[in-house]
């Protein structure tokens, strides 16, 4: 069995004055991609939010590699290795796609060992690197938000909602590289599409109402349609 790479357990955060999150409980093996399901406004952006020091969590545990990281600052958990790529797909739309990638260095020559790496994924990234971000469809700008994330060799990548309001065949390709990717980088992803979730992750964690209720291997989930209606809302 893979050694754990991220262990959260039994986290509470609020956001304001609100309990966003009422004991979620997510372990991510090594060399493999878990997926956070759950229907809109359970807590799935929360969650990952809560692990890159970015909400406020008041108590539980957050382990990486072992290590405590539950009250560190954001920028302390990104230099251990944790990359982010938020939804809505955070880019620098006024700068072109290799100034994008050059800003995202944490050490001096990290995108010149990366770029290699980071075009063979996205190859439109290659063709379109003089570009600006503000010049780039949705699915390339979120192709571009997946590899800022890659410049610093990370051990893990969380990613929220890649294929949101993106086309089917853009997001076939953005399955593709990210099932590449994960031979290198562990993945923590949020997915709405099950579709998607369903032929990319090796295990999966539902959050529901601020809990995570049920969690095990995807391919179980995959075929028991009862579940699938029961949490997600679609069969």
């Amino acid at each position: 069995m893979s050694e754990p790479i991220l262990e959260v357990k039994n986290i509470h955060t609020f956001i304001g004055q609100f309990h966003i999150l009422e004991g979620v409980n997510v372990t991510v093996n090594r060399g493999e991609i878990t997926v956070l399901l759950g229907r809109n406004g359970a807590g799935k952006t929360t969650t990952l939010r809560s692990i890159m020091g970015l909400a406020n969590v008041r108590s539980g545990e957050i382990r990486f590699n072992g290590r405590e990281i539950r009250q560190m600052r954001p920028y302390k958990v990104a230099r251990l290795g944790i990359g982010y790529v938020p939804e809505y797909r955070a880019i620098f739309r006024d700068l072109t796609v290799e100034e994008n990638l050059k800003i995202a260095e944490r050490e001096a020559g990290d995108l010149a060992r990366r770029l290699d790496f980071i075009y063979t994924l996205f190859p439109d990234l290659q063709r379109l690197r003089k570009l600006g971000g503000a010049q780039l469809s949705g699915g390339q700008q979120q192709m571009l938000a997946i590899a800022r994330a890659l410049v610093a060799q990370n051990e893990l990548l969380l990613i929220d909602e890649p294929s949101e309001g993106l086309a089917p065949v853009i997001i076939e390709q953005l399955m593709a590289a990210i099932r590449h990717l994960s031979d290198h980088t562990t993945v923590l992803l949020v997915e709405q599409n099950f579709h998607m979730a369903s032929h990319l992750a090796d295990r999966f964690v539902i959050v529901e109402e601020g809990k995570s209720v049920l969690a095990g291997r995807m391919a179980d989930l995959a075929g028991d349609d009862e579940l699938i209606s029961k949490y997600l809302g679609a069969a």
